[in-house]
């Protein structure tokens, strides 16, 4: 047995058992990723896979035991990389980070710059997708950590901690009636054409619950994934917008458009920084976790990795 054959047996459970996607991914032919499963299987002397045909069907019983050595097995020799890396090269390598629109816009750029003049030879890569996307970027070591406020605490096989909390503020053209209003109700809210987030980001489930409760049907005529978007057609008149606060900070206090608070309605958000467990982590995700947070010191996150909990709270 060999670790090609894990990979192949790894990345065929991944694309849901599709050997033309994994040997896609793999940048292989699929002829070969079946004769290496095939031949893995001859070794072990189980079926990892039940088949029809030629066709994968399910992943049996002993199947999902050698899954779960193979994902081990593959998580410690990528363990072995980073720590060649980090004694070989240790102010260069990649920073791989998963994270939402709202994350890379609004909060990265100030810890990514000062992380680059700590490490001016790191190369950084950022993932941009929704939150259970991020998750999985993380999982499948495609990103080394993970930013977002959903889905992050959802993943057994994630540490997640908590990063800050912020809340949603309406967006309103000066001069729009609410905008005279210092605390805006959810009545008046919901009297609104409403612009705001697409359900699987930055809250946006959290405020679908605070309109339920109280028996309200908020109207909201347009969703996106991007509060540029969403402050853009506010400018047109489409609607008063919701957004992630952050997203405000950085527009001038007499700009032409004006936010106010809604964490009295809404409530606060956490935003969350994941890990896959098991993971030896480089120098340098150290150092970014610290100026992300003065919460997410070195020495907290090597408690988390090392299982004393899978997810901690402000």
């Amino acid at each position: 047995m060999n670790l090609q054959q894990f990979r192949f047996v790894a990345e065929a459970a991944r694309r849901n058992l599709n050997l033309t996607e994994t040997a896609k991914a793999l940048h292989t032919s699929q002829p070969g990723v079946s004769k290496a499963i095939l031949e893995l299987e001859e070794e072990l002397g189980v079926d990892i896979f039940s088949r029809h045909g030629k066709r994968l069907r399910r992943i049996t019983e002993p199947g999902e035991r050698v899954l779960r050595c193979i994902d081990v097995i593959l998580r410690e020799v990528g363990n072995l990389r980073r720590i060649g890396e980090e004694y070989s090269r240790q102010d260069s390598g990649t920073l791989s980070i998963a994270t939402t629109h709202t994350q890379a816009r609004y909060v990265l750029p100030a810890p990514l710059a000062q992380l680059r003049r700590q490490f001016p030879k790191l190369q950084i890569g950022l993932h941009q997708g929704n939150p259970r996307q991020v998750a999985q970027m993380v999982l499948d070591e495609t990103a080394v950590l993970g930013l977002a406020t959903e889905s992050l605490e959802e993943f057994a096989d994630l540490v997640s901690l908590p990063w800050y909390e912020w809340q949603h503020v309406a967006v309103l053209p000066r001069g729009h009636e609410l905008a005279e209003c210092e605390t805006i109700s959810m009545e008046q809210l919901a009297a609104q054409p409403l612009v705001t987030y697409h359900p699987s980001f930055t809250g946006r489930t959290r405020i679908d619950k605070a309109f339920a409760a109280r028996a309200l049907q908020p109207q909201v005529v347009l969703e996106a994934i991007d509060a540029d978007v969403i402050k853009t057609y506010v400018r047109f008149g489409l609607g008063v917008g919701i957004v992630a606060e952050m997203a405000m900070r950085d527009d001038p206090p007499d700009g032409d458009l004006v936010s106010r608070p809604l964490g009295h309605l809404f409530g606060s958000n956490v935003a969350r920084i994941a890990f896959k467990k098991g993971v030896v982590l480089r120098n340098h995700v150290l150092v970014f976790t610290e100026l992300l947070s003065d919460r997410l010191s070195a020495p907290l996150l090597k408690r988390a990795l090392a299982g004393e909990a899978s997810h901690f709270d402000l």
